[in-house]
């Protein structure tokens, strides 16, 4: 097994995760939302989260206007309220703002935010009682899961609508889905749908859990919503899945550039030590592993009369180098922002202090980065399955890859449902986190459109992780015209893989299965 190149992309993910006693990681947040680890919380987080608590009880008791425990919200925190609403001001606060709209969050989405919900609130600062984060992680490890539409959120006050919604499900009303035990990774990753309801009655599904539903007091609805959650767990997830759709599209590069009879030579180590990004390095490193000991290299180094590869062939490090690079960034910025306070205000030592930590545009920008980045991957990832196909530009390998072209056409549409894809993502990614539009009578007058940031990444994900597939079946088939040579021997270790989910082309066949089995199983692990 080749080793992975990430902190966060290792096949061993964590057993249980404890919150409040220590950072939360990446891998955390994928062993919660995909594979059900159980959460607990660390009893000495709950003591300071008490503590805390003494100061927001304290200013809800006094004549002092303090926002979000005894104001009104946004534009509306001028108006005074009284001691004896609070709790319904709490109440209506998740209700107004459960108005989120269109397909349902994935369970495992929503799984994740409620995870990095849980680990805010049991920070000190957010002021709340110990019973909200215990709760929460209660629901979380009954498998009781909000319906969370994934339209409505501009990232700024934070996540609103998607919070609410999952904040209805703690005080018991709105819709859950039915306790769901723990599933493989969606193959591929996709958007989540209505199909995914279903649902039924919050108070329902948490009385057979024996969970009592939180009756929010002051502060803690405003707590509980104010925040990046959403568009941060998706992006924890997309960072995890981008690293190794990363790798795999190395096996895929390298199965192409063999069957292409392509050469090793620009990945030189002394060539990418003269330029030194990481990402370039660490992918020219990760192309030399895979085309070592060649015999298809062999059969043609003293009679290939070209002198260079194409850039889709020649400039994988370059290219993927950078791709790797814009992933790390978005790592860490997710890093920093699932450990962050984010709420508002801020219990700060004795203060209650109003900010702008909620503001998503950190999370936004990352995710339109993310999103660029896999575009990147994918449009090389389609050029290389043209040289595949085309006959003008792969000598030695029949047109589109056909065992008889003319009366078959091969692997034609494969090329023609990856530009598809590319040009879909290539649309997706334009940038969300410049989409300003003021909301809440201009009091929110810029705000980062984090969500829709996330969104869309999710979708160039979906597309990027078919069109690699749509290349591991293309260079498989390439290398099946130069046996009994083979291929480099970590390039042969994917061409395997792909033999395991899909058998070789002999005659014209609908190629949809095919395709979408590779990629379900390139979303479950990298194929290197």
């Amino acid at each position: 097994m080749l080793r992975p190149y990430s902190p966060h992309y290792i096949p061993d993910m964590p057993d249980a995760v404890m919150l409040g006693g220590g950072p939360l990681t990446v891998r955390d947040v994928v062993a919660v939302a995909r594979r059900f680890a159980p959460v607990s919380i660390d009893k000495e987080a709950l003591k300071k989260l008490a503590r805390s608590r003494k100061i927001v009880e304290d200013a809800a008791a006094s004549d002092q206007a303090v926002y979000g425990i005894n104001t009104g919200f946004g534009k509306l925190a001028s108006v005074k309220v009284a001691p004896d609403q609070l709790r319904l001001l709490q109440r209506n606060l998740i209700v107004s703002h459960a108005a989120g709209l269109g397909d349902l969050l994935p369970a495992e989405v929503v799984r994740a935010l409620m995870l990095l919900r849980a680990n805010v609130l049991l920070m000190p600062t957010s002021g709340v009682r110990p019973v909200v984060p215990e709760r929460l992680v209660a629901m979380l490890n009954a498998g009781i899961h909000p319906l969370v539409p994934e339209q409505g959120s501009v990232g700024a006050s934070g996540d609103l609508a998607p919070l609410s919604h999952v904040g209805l499900g703690l005080i018991g009303e709105g819709e859950v889905l039915p306790p769901t035990p723990p599933s493989p990774l969606p193959t591929p990753s996709s958007p989540g749908g209505r199909e995914e309801g279903g649902g039924r009655r919050a108070a329902a599904a948490l009385g057979e859990a024996g969970i009592e539903p939180v009756v929010f007091e002051a502060k803690e609805g405003l707590a509980f919503i104010n925040g990046t959650q959403a568009q941060s767990a998706i992006l924890a997830l997309l960072v995890h899945d981008a690293y190794s759709l990363w790798r795999t599209t190395h096996g895929a590069a390298a199965l192409s550039l063999e069957a292409l009879k392509g050469t090793p030579i620009p990945f030189d180590e002394r060539l990418h030590a003269a330029r030194p990004h990481r990402g370039q390095g660490e992918s020219a490193s990760l192309m030399r592993e895979l085309l070592a000991q060649s015999e298809i290299r062999e059969s043609h180094r003293d009679e290939d009369p070209r002198v260079q590869d194409s850039y889709s062939l020649r400039c994988v490090p370059q290219v993927l180098g950078a791709v790797k690079d814009a992933i790390d960034f978005a790592c860490g910025v997710v890093d920093v922002e699932i450990n962050a306070a984010t709420d508002n205000p801020l219990v700060l030592g004795e203060e209650i202090i109003s900010g702008g930590n909620f503001h998503g545009q950190p999370v936004a920008m990352a995710l339109d980065y993310l999103a660029i980045a896999l575009t990147t991957l994918a449009g090389i990832s389609e050029r290389r399955i043209e040289r595949l196909v085309n006959p003008d530009l792969s000598p030695g390998l029949p047109a589109f890859l056909a065992a008889n072209p003319g009366l078959e056409s091969g692997f034609m549409m494969v090329q023609i449902a990856a530009a598809a894809l590319v040009a879909d993502c290539r649309v997706l990614s334009t940038p969300a986190s410049v989409q300003s539009i003021p909301t809440d009578a201009n009091q929110e007058d810029y705000v980062p459109m984090g969500m829709s940031a996330a969104v869309k990444a999710r979708r160039i994900l979906a597309n990027a992780q078919r069109v690699v597939a749509c290349e591991l079946m293309c260079g498989a088939q390439g290398l099946e015209f130069h046996r009994p040579l083979k291929a480099g021997k970590g390039a042969e270790r994917v061409f395997d893989q792909v033999r395991g989910l899909v058998r070789p082309l002999t005659g014209d066949r609908p190629l949809t299965a095919d395709i979408e089995n590779i990629a379900a199983h390139v979303a479950q692990e990298a194929l290197v």
